[in-house]
């Protein structure tokens, strides 16, 4: 297995208003993206000199070490350190599931493939920052009698129903509709072109982002494009093209997919072929 991708939003503290200490103040605080292999951990909370964490969650009802993150080969566990506080993680793939982590619980198993751990603040908001999980495999529904050893698993284990396969569809969407041969929608494209599906509603670019790098990286397996050093535009641009390219040479995406993106605005297809 590939292992986790963990991504902290930006603002996920609060600046005090004197521009020191924990109290609650303007949000603040950089994204942070980690990606961690089989037996690496993560360790999140608000941290200090004496307890530094990959993740700094900054409010004063958070532990200076709340908790942390340990991957397997096939799935990651959370641990919650804290004596009093309840973690929430959701499926936000799903229709509300979620688990909940009690204090002092260790090495609770994630069994969704994509979570949002969810902290309690002072505030009566909350802090939250999301997990890919180890990709799932899915095996063979041709093969799925007969012994282990005799089953086949597929090479690429996508879940339709997930946000990140949306994002992959809407990318596809100008080549299944034959409106443009060269052109691979940007990222703002895809948010606007989701905005109409309701798990989209509040779909960011940096969401967007995110399942891209996603389905690269782990879902596809996609090494780094050629002329990866020409800059950040090149590579996000060389990306979501081999992403289209493979997914559409090995059928992963198909014109009965487009019924799972919004119904079309407008003339979609001069939209695609105006994009930079």
């Amino acid at each position: 297995m590939s292992g986790i991708v963990v991504h902290l939003p930006q603002g996920s503290g609060k600046r005090p208003p004197d521009g020191s200490g924990d109290a609650d103040g303007e949000p603040y605080g950089d994204a942070v993206t980690l990606r961690l292999g089989p037996g690496e951990v993560a360790r999140f909370g608000r941290g200090s000199a004496t307890t530094p964490v990959e993740l700094r969650l900054v409010d004063e009802a958070i532990s200076r070490l709340a908790g942390e993150i340990r991957v397997t080969d096939d799935h990651w566990q959370l641990s919650n350190h804290s004596a009093t506080q309840s973690y929430l993680v959701e499926n936000p793939e799903g229709a509300g599931e979620y688990l909940r982590v009690p204090p002092r619980r260790a090495g609770a198993p994630i069994p969704f493939e994509f979570s949002r751990v969810v902290l309690p603040t002072r505030g009566g908001s909350t802090v939250a920052f999301q997990v890919y999980a180890p990709d799932h495999v899915y095996l063979d529904p041709d093969g799925a009698d007969g012994p282990w050893e005799h089953r086949t698993v597929t090479a690429y284990s996508l879940d339709e129903t997930a946000t990140y396969f949306l994002v992959l569809v809407a990318l596809c969407e100008p080549r299944l509709r034959d409106e443009s041969p060269v052109a691979v929608p940007t990222t703002p494209q895809i948010v606007e072109r989701l905005r109409g599906h309701p798990a989209c509603a509040r779909l960011t670019a940096r969401a967007v982002s995110s399942h891209i790098d996603y389905l690269a990286e782990e879902k596809m397996r996609i090494a780094a494009p050629a002329g990866a050093e020409t800059g950040r535009g090149a590579r996000r641009n060389g990306k979501r093209e081999a992403i289209v390219g493979l997914a559409l040479r090995f059928g992963l995406v198909r014109e009965e997919h487009l019924a799972l993106l919004p119904p079309r605005v407008g003339t979609g297809a001069v939209a695609w072929e105006s994009a930079p």
